[in-house]
């Protein structure tokens, strides 16, 4: 009898090959047997669907000829599996029509498969180190040398673990793939799943003469200095990323290097984004009649010009004098504080008594 393989997976004759294995992962988590919604058949079934469907070349021979092209040999065939189906090459390299991580599949929805993505080649960790900098230089950026003591690729060897000039062979142990296939058996059938070799860690290859510096592993732990570009504007707590400078591996990738940033404080300023804020004491005659002061700046000492009639807690801007920011520099605001005088002459009293400056 012709089976519709569309209708089997509730999808659309158009659908696309993710649409197709979302389908399929839905409808076999409900049907499979252990289940308590499983049914065996419904499940053979839906399986069947799957090996045709998500193959473009029988796909297009079910599109024009149905299901009865694949009579015989379609996903109810023989086969040493459960229920009368095989999944045994699901998993091996170059099966077609995305067979090749259905094993990975059903690994994730039953809890076997153990990795098959183990072929992707390993990673050192990442290493984090804080770093105290000025407030200055976090406001215009600066050059700093770092030294920390990490694994690194061995310097004798060129991390690859090989005495010089002895040269590497291929692992017999994974014959050159760098990967180990591993086969299970399930109620599913036979499964297969990858994981890196642990002999020649993924490269495929090994030393044919051991390094006497690193003994073949192709690391070692040496001190080092990186120079770090802090950029102008850095905040205190800002971590900086710097790619491969973390800890080596062999075969693999480094890991990244992450620096913590810790800014001194500077009594003269605080921070607020890209203002700087600051204060100036002024007496009261200043505040009263208006003045030019100096201050301080992060460029150095500069001018303020103090209005009359200034009151307490004012806050004036100073343009272009704050931090680096994406489009120019921010602001410094500087907030007025007005000193009344704790001690005064007779002369000074008298002449304030005089003035009799009411609200």
């Amino acid at each position: 009898m012709a089976k519709d393989y569309y209708k089997l997976l509730d999808i659309e004759k158009g659908a696309s090959q993710e649409e197709i294995k979302k389908a399929f992962r839905k409808l076999a988590h409900k049907y499979h047997p252990d289940k308590q919604t499983g049914d065996e058949e419904k499940f053979k079934e839906i399986n069947e669907a799957y090996q045709v469907l998500s193959d473009e070349k029988k796909r297009a021979t079910y599109d024009q000829f149905g299901s009865g092209a694949f009579d015989g040999s379609g996903g109810s065939g023989a086969g040493g599996g459960f229920g009368g189906f095989d999944l045994s090459g699901f998993s091996g390299a170059g099966g077609g029509g995305g067979f090749g991580d259905l094993g990975d599949m059903f690994g994730e929805m039953f809890g076997f498969g153990g990795g098959g993505r183990g072929s992707q080649k390993s990673r050192g960790r990442n290493i984090q180190v804080d770093m105290e900098m000025p407030f200055y230089d976090s406001i215009f950026g600066a050059d700093k040398d770092l030294t920390l003591t990490r694994p690194t690729a061995c310097e004798r060897c060129g991390g690859n673990g090989a005495e010089p000039a002895s040269g590497v062979i291929t692992c017999d142990d994974c014959k050159g793939a760098g990967v180990k296939v591993t086969t299970h058996r399930t109620i599913l059938g036979t499964m297969q799943s990858k994981a890196t070799c642990p002999t020649c860690l993924g490269s495929g290859e090994v030393p044919k003469v051991l390094c006497t510096t690193c003994s073949g592993s192709g690391v070692e732990t040496k001190r080092k200095t990186i120079t770090l570009t802090i950029p102008a504007g850095a905040e205190d707590g800002a971590t900086l990323r710097v790619r491969g400078e973390g800890e080596y591996v062999k075969g693999g990738q480094p890991g990244d290097l992450y620096v913590r940033l810790h800014v001194t404080p500077d009594k003269r300023f605080e921070r607020d984004g890209d203002i700087l804020i600051s204060e100036v004491k002024i007496g009261f005659t200043q505040a009263a009649l208006g003045d030019t002061v100096t201050i301080e700046t992060i460029d150095g000492s500069g001018e303020l010009k103090i209005p009359a009639g200034t009151q307490p807690g004012t806050k004036l801007r100073l343009k272009g004098k704050g931090v680096p920011a994406k489009y120019g520099r921010g602001d410094q605001v500087v907030i007025v504080r007005v000193v009344t005088p704790v001690k005064v002459s007779k002369e000074q009293k008298k002449l304030l008594e005089e003035l009799d400056l009411k609200e």
